[in-house]
């Protein structure tokens, strides 16, 4: 009897050894996942900037508020998956130039996917703010178009940027434009295809000429992305052109028309 208590000690102890070894590698995955992230380019971010007059205040989650010119017209903005999310700050100041109060929010583990409700509260605390656009790139806009499937009414628009909706927004009255590159090899073509009956019948698409899935921030070149045959800040310039075009000439430019 002691000898097949001992035995079954024994076993107990290996089985417990065996978990232990198997949970401390999973951790060190995680760990290693986690911090293999894109990060934001600064010398580039600083040059593109030089000059931008643009208000820029960090809170205390670490979400940033980039002001220009007085507005009533607001963009939170969701980062891609594991791009550190300070890449995105030249498309946000160059937005706030134009007279978008921009709204640049930090996600758990650079993962939008984790904090899906990231915008909530956002709008309450700028009450000056009479329309609301969200949007994002790549896993953000996702995220950010899933955020909408409850909230809806009080956005007026969706921004997607190598980005796709698997939310059913078909039956809003959301303006939505959806841009991506030509040479875009991360955005996934046919899901991009196949959720677009996801967005409304009228919703805007513009394709970027030489553009690529990673020059919508600063982070360098993207694993599987393919060769621009344009700049990073041209294309930077360009998306900030379109989403003026579909956000200005409603709000923007000082006409306020009511949902």
């Amino acid at each position: 009897m002691i000898f097949l208590i001992g035995k079954r000690k024994k076993k107990v102890a290996i089985i417990v050894s065996i978990m232990a070894t198997v949970i401390t590698v999973f951790i060190g995955l995680g760990i290693i996942y986690v911090n293999d992230y894109y990060r934001a380019e600064m010398d580039a971010i600083v040059e593109f900037n030089a000059g931008t007059d643009v208000l820029k205040k960090v809170l205390e989650d670490n979400t940033i508020v980039y002001e220009g010119s007085e507005t009533d017209t607001g963009l939170i903005f969701y980062p891609g998956g594991k791009v550190e999310y300070t890449a995105y700050e030249p498309l946000m100041k160059s937005l706030a130039s134009e007279g978008i109060m921009c709204v640049l929010v930090e996600m758990p583990f650079h993962l939008a996917v984790l904090d899906v409700n990231a915008a909530e509260g956002i709008q309450e605390m700028y009450p000056d703010i009479k329309n609301w656009y969200i949007g994002g790139h790549s896993l953000g806009g996702s995220m950010a178009a899933a955020y909408l499937k409850e909230n809806a009414d009080y956005y007026d628009g969706l921004i997607l940027l190598g980005a796709y909706s698997t939310a059913d927004l078909s039956e809003t009255d959301l303006e939505v434009l959806s841009i991506y590159g030509s040479e875009d090899k991360v955005l996934n073509n046919e899901k991009y295809l196949e959720y677009k009956t996801n967005l409304p019948g009228d919703f805007s698409e513009v394709v970027i000429d030489g553009g690529c899935h990673a020059y919508f921030g600063m982070y360098g070149q993207q694993e599987g992305d393919g060769s621009p045959t344009l700049s990073n800040e041209e294309q930077i310039r360009i998306t900030t052109d379109e989403i003026i075009k579909i956000i200005g000439e409603k709000h923007v430019s000082g006409i306020t028309e009511e949902k």
